[in-house]
């Protein structure tokens, strides 16, 4: 038995939770810096600068981390100036932009408040960034040594963001308790894995009950239950789970075959016009595909449909029998290929990627002869 950590999200949200960072953030000094998306800033700036002025604190620095969550772009923030000087970085934006502010504030050892600005991924709340290489495809995983202090899900500011994140973000956190269920079988789990897991099979439920009328509620800017419900699974309910199932050295139960899907789909640029949660929606369908899950495939399946997520390669531009052996082949080296309860194979994986697809199409030409 050794000694670990374990850190949990703490959360305030609502239509106007920005007021309140003075209650949760001036223990911790009087200086932030304020670093995010070009979109996200603009689109939570008037809000967030008056919450952190009630607050009475100072704006040491307010810039656009970058487009993408590189090394690079943490370190360019790790080096500013003003950053250093601050006490405290906000992050603000969608989850790279929340990963690469994260990485940043872990390296320089200062608290770090999430502003998420779209509910596409539990980043906001989690101890993990997704780091990138320069040309999209995934480069590592750097774990912080804790989650977020806090974070401040603004509803107001996420109801105005992209339909399609939040769409997405639907399909990314359906992955959640299939990829922990999967990785962790067969599997003898200690108190902390083992209650992750467990809570990983409440993410489905509010998705599957709540995700079309979220959806039409989005639609028509209407604030109501059903939303707020799949907005708090989304960012909080599956980033509970991921900081119980992972640690950097010890155990990985975190992600399975979906995210080894959408990992090793990087290296096929024609997939970057696809959002994460998009192509992790068709991952879910192969992982169900390649456990022999049938009944379960064909439920998410008719879900993904009834919201237009994937459930064909076509839906995701994959179309040539080239682009799956390198996306294959690609995943074959990643972590994420390890995390079942059994051998995966380059044969078992493609089977199960064409498995997936044929059911789909199969689904598909069952509903229009309806």
């Amino acid at each position: 038995m050794k000694n670990y950590t374990v850190t949990l999200p703490n959360y305030s949200i609502g239509p106007n939770c920005y007021e309140e960072i003075g209650a949760v953030c001036t223990r911790f000094g009087k200086r932030a810096a304020v670093v995010g998306g070009a979109t996200a800033l603009e689109k939570a700036g008037p809000a967030l600068r008056q919450g952190l002025a009630d607050a009475g604190i100072e704006i040491a620095d307010w810039f656009v981390y970058g487009s993408d969550a590189t090394m690079a772009a943490v370190e360019r923030i790790v080096t500013a100036p003003e950053v250093q000087a601050a006490d405290m970085l906000f992050g603000v934006g969608g989850g790279r932009a929340i990963d690469t502010v994260k990485a940043a504030a872990d390296m320089l050892g200062k608290p770090f408040f999430s502003c998420p600005t779209v509910a596409s991924n539990c980043a906001p709340v989690s101890a993990i960034s997704v780091i990138y290489r320069e040309d999209g495809a995934l480069d590592r995983y750097y774990f912080p040594k804790g989650c977020p202090t806090h974070c401040f899900i603004n509803t107001s500011v996420i109801l105005d963001s992209p339909e399609e994140l939040f769409w997405a973000g639907i399909g990314d956190a359906l992955s959640k308790g299939l990829e922990t269920q999967l990785a962790s079988r067969g599997k003898r789990l200690s108190h902390t894995p083992l209650m992750g897991v467990e809570l990983g099979r409440i993410c489905e439920a509010p998705l599957l009950t709540y995700g079309k009328a979220a959806l039409e509620d989005f639609r028509a800017a209407r604030l109501t239950d059903a939303f707020v419900e799949v907005v708090l699974d989304i960012i909080i309910s599956t980033g509970i789970v991921s900081n119980l199932v992972t640690t950097a050295d010890d155990y990985y139960y975190n992600s399975s075959l979906a995210h080894c899907f959408y990992n090793a789909s990087m290296v096929l640029p024609k997939v970057h016009t696809h959002l994460h949660g998009e192509v992790v929606s068709f991952g879910n369908l192969v992982l169900l595909a390649a456990d022999g899950r049938d009944e379960e495939l064909e439920r998410f399946i008719a879900f993904n449909r009834s919201i237009r997520l994937p459930i064909t390669l076509a839906d995701i531009d994959i179309v040539e029998h080239a682009d799956i052996v390198r996306l294959v082949e690609r995943a074959s080296a990643m972590r994420e290929w390890t995390c079942v309860p059994y051998e995966m194979t380059k044969e078992k994986f493609t089977a199960a990627i064409l498995k997936a697809d044929a059911a789909g199409r199969t689904y598909l030409a069952r509903s229009s002869g309806e």
